[in-house]
């Protein structure tokens, strides 16, 4: 492999990238996998949006145990396995759309151990990449969750065809399998003395504080005997929490209904076949990966180079994304084609990951030392986005399919995108009226 050859944080970042692809290429997986069984069986939307919304109440429940449990027995290990886990639930898991109950259940276990995964990545990076290298090592491991939904788009709906829904289950827990074997062969726990630039700035500490006396890292490098205390009440009632939670859990709305949705969408709103459709159907996702990247390093230069502050950078570049989303969005039922739809549903997402170099990144400005926690709460509105944003999907459209009949008919549509448009324009608002760049927790 030529790991050996590259630094240790090197190989661990680019190892983690891996992972949160192989994790969308998953999501993205089943929703296609899915979808093609359950209209072969004859399932209805509402029954559909409810299997599709499952995994989100596992991942829900799971986000904040998976901090403290990444805190307690270590990233490295509850990484792996929450990877297994997964893995063995899809190969395991025969896809029946007529077995309900067995299906939820995979969904929960699939949904609980993918939440172990997010807080598991952030204190490995937290543990190896010194500060310098922070937004760029962040970034570049989060935008393989776009790389993935792409990769998922572009190769799953023709091995459906040729090998059948199941093939999907097998061939992302052949990749998640895969993947265990590399992280158990290569990752490590650092220790704190091989990294000294990480371990002055604080970068080395646990997401999670700990209660009672201890000493903690400052940012001279020294240590300090001080009570860590997470302060609840503070920051349930912080208005710059609360913008940062409303434009994730719009962020996330508008996310996991395309995601879930748009297979959909092409297949009944559009009458066309994933098949056919080639490569055009992964730009949306591609797009993502892209600026998201490009959002990381605009915001880094902005700020070191002192053009904006850390405020007007976040405010901006959130805006610019929200608003052009929006308006991306609410067009999409307005184009009656593949290449209209991909590229209204490409701006949207591409934008909306610019925007995650506003509010995504603002809980490491306000609460450097809480932050994981401030990210716990955040994550976990965004996960109730996907609950409720695609469960609703699927009701909206049950009930348009009793009005008009016909899915084909545009106006099915309008109100499953109207919805995450109106949100984005409201989160934007939120955000240029509360949020600031400016530590407010010490």
């Amino acid at each position: 492999m030529g790991f050996k050859k590259i630094p240790s944080r090197y190989v661990i970042v680019i190892l983690t990238f891996f992972c949160t692809c192989v994790c969308y290429i998953e999501r993205v997986g089943f929703s296609i996998a899915y979808t093609i069984a359950a209209d072969a069986a004859g399932v209805n939307q509402s029954s559909k949006g409810t299997i599709l919304s499952t995994f989100y109440y596992g991942y829900a429940c799971s986000q904040v145990p998976g901090g403290w449990a990444a805190q307690k027995i270590g990233g490295r290990r509850v990484l792996l396995l929450s990877f297994v886990l997964w893995s063995m639930t899809c190969a395991l898991v025969p896809l029946d759309p007529n077995r309900v109950a067995l299906l939820v259940l995979a969904r929960l276990l699939v949904g609980v151990a993918q939440g172990f995964i997010f807080p598991s990545i952030h204190t490995v990076l937290a543990q190896w990449v010194p500060p310098h290298e922070r937004s760029r090592s962040v970034s570049l491991t989060t935008s393989g969750m776009y790389l993935g939904a792409a990769m998922g788009m572009l190769f799953l709906p023709s091995l459906v065809k040729f090998r059948g829904p199941q093939s999907v289950f097998l061939a992302e827990a052949g990749l998640g399998a895969m993947w265990s074997l590399l992280w158990f062969r290569y990752a490590s726990d650092p220790p704190r003395s091989e990294h000294p630039k990480a371990s002055a700035a604080g970068f080395g500490e646990s997401l999670l504080p700990v209660k009672g006396s201890q000493r903690i890292k400052v940012e001279n490098g020294g240590h300090s005997s001080k009570t860590s205390k997470i302060p609840w009440k503070r920051i349930v009632l912080s208005l710059p929490v609360w913008a940062i939670v409303v434009n994730n859990f719009t962020f996330h709305y508008a996310l996991y209904v395309l995601m879930n949705w748009l297979p959909t969408y092409f297949e009944l709103g559009l009458q066309l076949s994933l098949q056919e459709m080639g490569s055009s159907k992964m730009m949306p996702y591609l797009n993502m990966f892209i600026f998201s990247n490009i959002g990381g390093v605009v915001a880094d230069h902005l700020v070191t180079r002192r053009i904006l502050s850390v405020t007007a950078t976040r405010k901006v570049l959130n805006t610019i994304g929200f608003i052009v989303a929006s308006f991306a969005l609410m067009a999409i039922p307005l184009f009656r084609s593949s290449s209209g739809v991909v590229f209204c549903s490409s701006v949207a997402l591409g934008f909306l990951a610019l925007g995650r170099a506003g509010f995504a990144v603002n809980h490491m400005d306000i609460a450097p030392r809480y932050a994981g926690i401030v990210m716990g709460v955040s994550n976990t509105a965004g996960t109730l986005a996907g609950i409720i944003g695609v469960d609703l999907t699927g009701k909206l459209l049950e009930a348009a399919k009793t009005a008009n009949s016909d899915l084909s008919d545009a106006e099915s549509w309008r109100l499953v995108f109207l919805i995450p448009g109106l949100l984005c324009i409201f989160s934007s608002v939120i955000f240029l009226l509360f949020s600031t760049g400016e530590r407010i927790f010490d």
